[in-house]
């Protein structure tokens, strides 16, 4: 499988998967430039895109135009103004010799999908690696389910996370679960990665049920730590996770 995340901005990735004849599906192409670079004269199959915000969608007026004929699939939302179609909850599409599920995971915004499919999953802004999206359209209920949902697939996709966060993130995670030896081994490659100037992504979703706190609020040792920051004993998972949000959106390492 040539999988290839594309840096753009200051920390995002665009997501490439390429067929044999150097063809690729584009994954939230938020500018075009590196696009273009990387993919030279072969059009590519598809475009598909998570959720309307800019560093995501950006780039899809300079794809087309170069290759108008690039299908470019979407969730159901006014606010991606190019779409050849637009899919909900649990249609699939065909982009090129792959298959992909579109998956509701609201949450960072209301319309946002994550794509499933190949062994693989794209999850834009729902879903990092040790952290997740913050909430701009949903509840800690929605994004709650919503990573609960991406959790529990059971083919254990990689996970193609939208942003360089991994590092950011873990210094909550280490504040929260001190004692996860499994995070602290992620922490570690991590490291390495970014020292040796690679992506610490794609991640596994073995490692992150293992290490991630937002995909743990129901585990005892998640619910404490929730616990001695609130004051107060979370009444269920959806309330821990709702501290654990608010706890690091305000956060300083």
């Amino acid at each position: 499988m040539d999988l290839h995340a594309v840096p753009a901005f200051s920390d995002n990735y665009i997501w490439l998967l390429r067929d044999r004849d150097g063809r690729a599906l584009v994954v939230d192409p938020g500018e075009s430039a590196p696009v273009l670079a990387e993919l030279g004269t072969a059009p590519p199959h598809a475009i598909l895109l998570t959720h309307h915000h800019d560093d995501h969608v950006g780039g899809v007026p300079d794809l087309l135009e170069r290759w108008p004929d690039t299908p470019v699939f979407a969730p159901e939302e006014a606010r991606i103004a190019r779409a050849t179609r637009r899919v909900g909850d649990g249609e699939s599409i065909q982009a090129g010799p792959w298959r992909f599920t579109a998956l509701a995971v609201s949450g960072h915004t209301r319309s946002h999908i994550a794509w499933h499919g190949e062994g693989l999953l794209f999850c834009g802004d729902t879903l990092f690696s040790l952290g997740c999206g913050r909430l701009f359209e949903g509840t800690p209920e929605q994004m709650h389910a919503s990573l609960q949902r991406l959790a529990n697939l059971a083919d254990a996709p990689l996970v193609c996370c939208a942003h360089e966060y991994t590092l950011t993130n873990a210094a909550f995670a280490l504040a929260v679960d001190p004692d996860n030896a499994a995070l602290r081994a992620r922490i570690g490659q991590a490291y390495s990665a970014r020292s040796a100037g690679q992506p610490t992504l794609p991640t596994t979703l073995r490692s992150e049920r293992a290490c991630n706190p937002f995909l743990r609020c129901a585990e005892p040792a998640i619910q404490a730590a929730a616990a001695r920051h609130a004051g107060r004993t979370p009444r269920d998972a959806i309330d821990t996770f709702a501290i654990l949000r608010g706890w690091k959106d305000g956060f300083r390492a």
